[in-house]
Formats: structure tokens, C-alpha cells, sequence
């Protein structure tokens, strides 16, 4: 195996999620998101610094992969491990820091203006009340009908990639509403001028039909050291819309980590 490819899931989202996902030659390591907040409050840094710590355990190339608030997350873990000190012993071949390369997939780099932030710290804590005491199907029949996932449903039957049931996912609401407060992109730090801190290849990818953040991934795009893949005929999910994204990755990776 040339390494191993750590995927985040995004909101209400699972690590089964990712079970269909391969890219040949790397193990997938398919991170519960939940457990990190199943005791107890933890703030985006402090995911990061956890996430890095459980990942420096282990051998071998690493690749971290998110979606959505698991892409926002990852950056969070990418910041933390440039700032932080370079690793006493790297591997042979690899420089001083964890993570070999990383995709985002779907992702805001956080809101730089307080009003806006202070509106979607708000909303998501809405968001939150409903998942924690509100009818669990209700609550998930209103998250899919977003605008932002529209047209999904109306195509996860024709996938190759299995998108996990949400039902089961009842029984780690308290997990998941807390995710609303402490993972809010109302709380997250607006992180534009720290993505040139991120040390290692970065693909950054956005669905051809998910405008906003198809503008993001495209001005990430302009960074230089960076990547930016934009879908053709996808929306927000798309590694759950795209047969394709598997591919893409493992092309990005063919020429980003040798």
C-alpha cells in the first residue's frame, strides 16, 4: 500500500458514508466524526490537534480527505500540524510535517464578516435544537431539502457510491447537535489568509452545479501551489455524485505524492 487516505464526513453525515470510496493502492481510513464530541464540547482547533495526534500513531504516507464541515475540519488539522513543530522523526522520503497531501472537497474557508457569522452561529443553533429534541425524520427530511442538496436524492439510486442511512444516526443525535454549536462555520475562523501556510498538495474540489462553492474551490484554484477540480454535472455531494471522484483523487495523488 503506498499509504493511507483519512476521509471526515460532513454534517449528519457518517463514516460508512465513505465505504464505497477506493482509489488503488491506498487503504481508506473512514474517521467517526461523532466520537470526538461524544463526552464533551471540542472546538474546531482542538479537533485538529486530536486528529493529528491519532494520525502521527500511526506508519506510513497520509492523506487527509473532507467533505463540507469534514473539509473545514481538515484544515483545521492541516493548519495545526504546520504550526505546530516539525515531527522529530519523519519518514524516509517525506518532509518534517504529517500529512503527505490533502483533497477538500466541498468546503468554506469561514466567514470573515461578524454579522454573517453571528447569522449562521444562530441558524445552526436552530439546527441544533432540532436535532437534539426534535422528531429525528423530520429533522432529516428538512436538512435534505436544503437548497444546496437539491437534486441529490433524486439521484443517489444511480451511484456507484452507497450514501450511508441516516436513520441509524439517531442514536448519536446529541453528538451531532453539538456539532451545530462547536463545528458552526459561525465559530470557525475565517481561514482565506492562512491557506499559504498549508505545507503540503492541496486539490480542492466543488460540483460544476454548486455555485457558491464552486467559486470558492476556484479562487482557491488561484493560490498556485494548489489545485482546483471543479465536477462536471454535480452538486454539493459529490463524492456521492460523481462516479469519477475516486479517480480524480487518485490522479491528484499520482502527481502530488510520489
Amino acid at each position: 500500500m503506498k499509504g493511507t487516505i483519512w476521509c471526515l464526513h460532513g454534517a449528519v453525515g457518517m463514516s460508512e458514508d465513505w465505504r464505497g470510496f477506493s482509489v488503488p493502492g491506498w487503504a481508506v481510513k473512514r474517521v467517526d466524526l461523532w466520537r470526538f464530541l461524544d463526552c464533551c464540547p471540542m472546538g474546531m482547533p482542538e479537533f485538529g490537534k486530536a486528529l493529528n495526534e491519532e494520525a502521527a500513531a500511526t506508519d506510513g504516507r497520509k492523506v487527509l480527505l473532507g467533505y463540507s464541515m469534514g473539509g473545514r475540519l481538515a484544515l483545521h488539522a492541516l493548519l495545526a500540524d504546520c504550526g505546530g513543530p516539525p515531527q522529530s522523526s519523519p519518514a524516509p522520503g517525506r518532509g518534517s510535517h504529517l500529512w503527505d497531501a490533502a483533497a477538500i472537497v466541498s468546503a468554506h474557508p469561514g466567514l470573515p464578516d461578524e454579522e454573517e457569522r453571528k447569522a449562521r452561529r444562530a441558524r445552526d443553533a436552530e439546527w441544533a435544537a432540532r436535532a437534539l429534541k426534535g422528531d429525528w425524520q423530520d429533522f432529516l427530511t428538512e436538512w435534505n431539502s436544503q437548497a444546496v442538496l437539491e437534486g441529490f436524492r433524486s439521484r443517489i439510486s444511480d451511484l456507484g457510491l452507497k450514501f450511508a442511512d441516516r436513520g441509524r444516526l439517531e442514536m448519536r443525535r446529541q453528538a451531532v447537535a453539538r456539532s451545530f454549536m462547536d463545528w458552526s462555520l459561525g465559530t470557525q475562523e475565517a481561514m482565506r489568509d492562512r491557506l499559504g501556510e498549508i505545507a503540503c498538495p492541496l486539490l480542492w474540489v466543488a460540483g460544476e452545479r454548486d455555485e457558491k462553492f464552486r467559486a470558492i474551490a476556484e479562487e482557491v484554484g488561484e493560490f498556485g501551489r494548489f489545485e482546483a477540480s471543479i465536477v462536471a454535472g454535480s452538486g454539493h455531494r459529490v463524492p456521492w455524485e460523481s462516479a469519477e471522484f475516486p479517480a480524480k483523487v487518485g490522479e491528484f495523488l499520482e502527481r502530488a505524492v510520489s
